[in-house]
């Protein structure tokens, strides 16, 4: 059974968040506040974590940066900020989607399964394939990267986005492509998330993130990865 952590200030949407998740067999725990979430995230190891940005007691671009210190758990925003500045700051701190207040339940629900779905690891009838590099290793079956003989620590939205590049090697992968295949096919615009994450995955993998020899950028089409 998945577990959702819930992490709102604001009982009213907490208590709807708990209803709504119990009554289609989640597990769910809930946290007022960024302590209360940190300590939960590791006593209770959810498979998701629901978290508001405006929280009493820290903001909660700093209790993403707190879980990412430690794990891959899907992470989705809620906030009454609109901004796309507070969006991409929460993206890059490691969330991996963001819903703006006031959200339909339905919507809600629906990304927080694509963030399950995406955080889950692939059936075991694909071939084993191994995609080497002078910087980095990929391996696929066992969703690793590799690079100086160290892994490196993706988030699952990370990963996700070097896995549809990866298997198209040397093609464009239109915005639209990328978007739908790794958030949903309810997205098809939202290009700051690709902009975010592109910058993230070259900030770890690439020896020169400014001049990327292996995540290229189409303008205005979309992004290739070069071996």
């Amino acid at each position: 059974m998945t577990r959702v952590l819930v992490v709102d200030d604001e009982p009213q949407i907490t208590r709807a968040l708990v209803i709504n998740l119990k009554a289609r067999k989640y597990e769910v725990d809930a946290a007022p506040d960024g302590a209360t979430a940190l300590q939960l995230a590791a006593a209770r190891h959810p498979d998701v974590v629901v978290l508001d940005l405006g929280l009493p007691d820290m903001d909660g671009v700093e209790v993403i940066k707190g879980l990412r210190g430690w794990t891959r758990v899907p992470i989705l925003v809620l906030s009454a900020r609109h901004s796309s500045d507070e969006k991409v700051e929460a993206l890059d701190a490691g969330a991996d989607d963001y819903v703006t207040k006031p959200f339909g339940m339905d919507e809600l629900l629906a990304r927080l399964r694509a963030a399950v779905r995406r955080a889950e690891p692939n059936g075991g009838d694909e071939e084993d394939v191994i995609v080497e590099t002078e910087d980095f290793t990929v391996d696929l079956a066992a969703k690793k990267v590799n690079r100086d003989g160290r892994d490196v620590r993706l988030t699952p939205t990370e990963w996700h986005l070097l896995e549809v590049l990866v298997r198209n090697t040397g093609r464009l992968v239109s915005q639209k492509q990328l978007l739908q295949e790794v958030w949903g096919p309810s997205y098809g615009t939202e290009t700051n998330y690709l902009r975010v994450y592109m910058a993230q995955l070259r900030r770890k993998l690439e020896t020169d993130p400014a001049h990327p020899r292996h995540f290229i950028t189409e303008p205005g089409m979309g992004y290739r990865f070069e071996k």
